[in-house]
């Protein structure tokens, strides 16, 4: 469909609550979805949420391929469409980790996350998804929902000696649209 504006830190519309999706399987829904998906890959993103293209719905996408330019040493994470999903942490175990965010463009910090999760919720069609995760998939999967929550990441760096912009921290990382 089409590459979306991507929304930036201080839009109200980033930290608004997003409503649950209550019909599956439509156009309306088929399009958001094509848009989520053309805006990321434009992007180099790996992962993106409805939020970030100002739509107010609980919908995540998300997945790397073979190296994506922005997380070269990541592993894959297998692409998935997450609707109303609810995440469960599975222990108290937190790995500290470097993030970024395309609507943060330019910047990196390191966040703490859940090492292990559960999450659920629907794919396109309503059929339910229970995957438990761990690593940098669960590190993916918290930050996109985060969004639905109207949390961005640099709310939960801890420690702001380790956030900065890219290029100073990372030369030579390929996040110029970050």
């Amino acid at each position: 469909m089409a590459v979306r504006k991507i929304l930036k830190m201080g839009d109200e519309r980033l930290l608004r609550v997003a409503q649950p999706v209550t019909a599956f399987n439509t156009p309306e829904l088929h399009d958001l979805l094509q848009d989520l998906d053309d805006t990321m890959l434009a992007a180099n993103g790996a992962g993106l949420a409805a939020p970030q293209i100002g739509v107010d719905l609980q919908v995540v996408v998300f997945g790397s391929g073979e190296v994506n330019p922005r997380y070269p040493d990541a592993p894959v994470v297998p692409y998935t469409v997450l609707i109303n999903p609810v995440l469960t942490p599975l222990g108290d175990e937190e790995d500290d980790g470097w993030e970024g965010c395309l609507s943060v463009p330019g910047m990196r910090g390191v966040v703490p996350r859940f090492k292990r999760l559960r999450y659920q919720g629907y794919d396109p069609l309503g059929n339910p998804i229970d995957r438990t995760v761990e690593g940098f998939h669960a590190r993916v999967v918290q930050h996109e929902c985060d969004h639905l929550i109207g949390v961005l990441y640099p709310m939960r760096v801890r420690d702001f000696s380790r956030f900065g912009y890219t290029e100073v921290l990372f030369p030579g990382l390929d996040d110029a649209d970050d």
